[in-house]
């Protein structure tokens, strides 16, 4: 247990920050499954209309650390394959 003011208050940080990052974690990854179903029930319009919310979802993830750039990079490309791949 922290002992002095200072880790105290770091402590009650790191608490609303977790809770702040599992959040958007959790809605990251809520939109990726949303476009993937779409994707799967090979719902073209409709997954051509999520796919820039999700790819706004992805960058802000990316920039907010809750992934890694790379991680964001690699998401978008498969999402885009997979929709490629639909629409021809």
């Amino acid at each position: 247990m922290a002992n002095t003011v200072s880790s105290l208050k770091r402590m009650r940080i790191t608490e609303r920050r977790t809770e702040i990052n599992r959040q958007r974690k959790t809605r990251l990854r809520h939109s990726i499954r949303a476009f993937r179903r779409l994707v799967a029930d090979k719902k073209l319009e409709e997954a051509r209309k999520l796919l820039p919310q999700t790819f706004s979802m992805v960058d802000r993830a990316a920039k907010w650390g809750i992934i890694k750039k790379n991680t964001a990079a690699r998401y978008k490309s498969r999402m885009s394959h997979r929709l490629a791949k639909i629409a021809a």
